[in-house]
């Protein structure tokens, strides 16, 4: 392989093994304030070229005593780059051999190591496309490699196929990314999304960093998307059009829902148990005949009569109450006529986002994502058992988009919500989910297994950094990488949408550049557009 295209060179391999990376010595005109950890480099090796990421950085010296004396300014630039010098930790994955079958076939993972003295080098926007592609059909560019004006595209046909991840500390970016990738989902037509958006980013507009207004999936993909809303004084408040109003009546309640909504009601396990027995003798109507009581002595008196201890049934009463201050909750069916609606879009090729308007609650959230997710996945299980016996076509792939995932995902809950099912089961049933959260080490370990692919954002805890690298190769080096990632706008991702991973600072969102780039076109602009079809097919006489 020639140098042609290559990198400035950085250095030398001098030492390393394949499970702990490779150690560099920096060459005499590079200094370590330079270099950052994360940053995507090459290594030219005798055969072939490796590509990784530098994990460590750190100072080395020839003479032991060094350390110990304070040489003057001369003595030190002497001796710089000679007795002292820079030294770098990268950990090769991918190689790709000079042979034109490994040029078709793209890089391979690494199962070995450069030799000594091999050089390493700043890489290229050619080096990067060489592992992330270019934008086309199926990738979409999410960001940048650290210090280097080039596309890192995430493969977003193979991001669908399992469940994905959005981490980080809260302001660190995770719904401007959220964003991005329901737009990429879209931009490539990689499935349908339903995006449950609790506080309202998504749908029509969003907040900006700087607490501007940015446009939302709605309006960049009007004829793609749908805005669901549980409160349409707000949609109109805001001047938001909504395709549709969701409401859920109290038969379609389940026990299990409430199961979801204990902790947040305050309901104990004798209490819980109550609600189960109570389902159990009246059926779909349960919930209307507690709320229904007048009151704690109502409750009471009429205990004996529904076969419950008077203080349980009264405190049941009064901790779902707060349920019958919820105006989207009627006595009358609903949800099974929004799910209808949601998989009706879906079928003719649009994504679903609903919005809650002032339900910015965790009550109002886990209640309705829960109820509409169980119906939907319902159906999907049933069309897709009818599709393998002959009887139609499966459904469109659906991605689903929840936030303040551990939630819905905790060791507690995770085998008893739908959500834990989607997680587990992966894509037989054509729905996966793609998780927003702050708290990745409170969701269920073999759920958190089940995530392919992980978009990272700084984390300071350690738990929660063990939570989104186990089972990660590497790790222990990754770990470092991730604990230094800017606070804002700096991602590692890794898993199936990348033949790597890689620390990318995401692109810019929010300017009329950024909306072009993406297919938006000002209102102007498409009557424009409308006027010269006209005039091309029609012309005047």
């Amino acid at each position: 392989m020639n140098g042609e295209g290559l990198g400035r060179s950085l250095g030398v391999v001098v030492g390393g093994s394949l499970s702990k990376g490779i150690d560099v010595k920096l060459d005499e005109g590079v200094s370590v304030e330079e270099l950052a950890e994360g940053r995507y480099v090459t290594v030219q090796g005798e055969r072939r070229r490796f590509f990784g990421l530098i994990t460590d950085v750190g100072l080395g010296s020839l003479d032991p005593s060094l350390p110990l004396t304070s040489p003057d300014p001369f003595t030190a630039k002497v001796l710089s780059g000679t007795g002292t010098f820079g030294t770098a930790r990268v950990v090769p994955y991918l190689t790709l051999s000079g042979d034109a079958t490994s040029m078709l076939e793209g890089p391979q993972p690494a199962k070995t190591i450069p030799a000594h003295f091999s050089c390493v080098r700043e890489a290229t926007p050619r080096d990067v496309e060489l592992v992330f592609g270019t934008e086309d059909k199926d990738r979409f560019a999410i960001g940048n490699p650290l210090d280097l004006e080039a596309k890192v595209c995430l493969d977003m046909p193979a991001m669908v196929k399992r469940s994905t991840g959005v981490f980080g500390k809260t302001g660190t970016g995770k719904t401007f990314l959220t964003r991005l990738l329901l737009i990429g989902i879209l931009q490539k037509g990689a499935a349908r999304s339903l995006v449950f958006d609790m506080h309202n980013e998504y749908g029509w507009s969003g907040r900006s960093e700087d607490h501007g207004r940015v446009k939302g999936l709605k309006q960049l993909f009007p004829s793609q998307v749908r805005v669901f809303t549980l409160d349409e004084a707000h949609a109109r408040l805001q001047q938001v059009a909504v395709d549709y109003v969701v409401r859920i009546g109290y038969g379609e309640v389940e026990p299990e829902d409430i199961e979801l909504l204990s902790e947040t009601l305050g309901l104990n396990e004798r209490q819980m148990e109550a609600v189960h027995r109570l389902a159990g003798r009246f059926g779909d109507g349960w919930l209307a005949r507690v709320l229904a009581l007048a009151g704690r002595e109502e409750a009471e008196g009429r205990a004996e009569q529904i076969g419950e201890h008077g203080a349980t049934l009264a405190a049941v009463w009064r901790r779902l109450a707060a349920l019958g201050r919820l105006s989207f909750l009627t006595p009358q069916e609903g949800a099974g006529d929004s799910v209808k609606k949601v998989l009706g879009y879906i079928d003719s090729g649009m994504s679903v986002v609903l919005e809650f308007g002032r339900y910015e609650n965790e009550l109002a959230y886990l209640l309705v994502a829960n109820i509409l997710t169980r119906r939907l996945h319902e159906l999907y299980r049933e069309r897709v058992a009818r599709a393998m016996a002959g009887e139609g076509a499966e459904p469109q792939p659906l991605v689903i988009a929840i936030e303040e995932a551990h939630k819905f995902l905790s060791p507690r809950l995770a085998t008893q919500t739908i959500f834990g099912t989607i997680a587990r089961e992966m894509r037989k049933f054509n729905v996966t989910l793609l998780v927003i959260d702050q708290r990745p080490s409170g969701i269920d370990e073999e759920v958190m297994s089940q995530v392919g692919t992980k978009l990272i954002c700084h984390l300071d805890n350690d738990r929660d950094i063990d939570s989104v690298l186990a089972g990660v190769s590497g790790k222990g080096e990754l770990r470092t990488v991730l604990a230094r990632l800017h606070p804002k706008r700096q991602a590692l991702i890794l898993g199936h949408a990348v033949p790597m991973p890689v620390v990318v600072q995401v692109r810019e969102y929010g300017s009329p550049a950024s909306y072009r780039e993406l297919g938006y076109l000002e209102p102007a602009e498409k009557k424009a557009l409308v006027e010269r079809d006209i005039n091309e097919f029609w012309p005047k006489e």
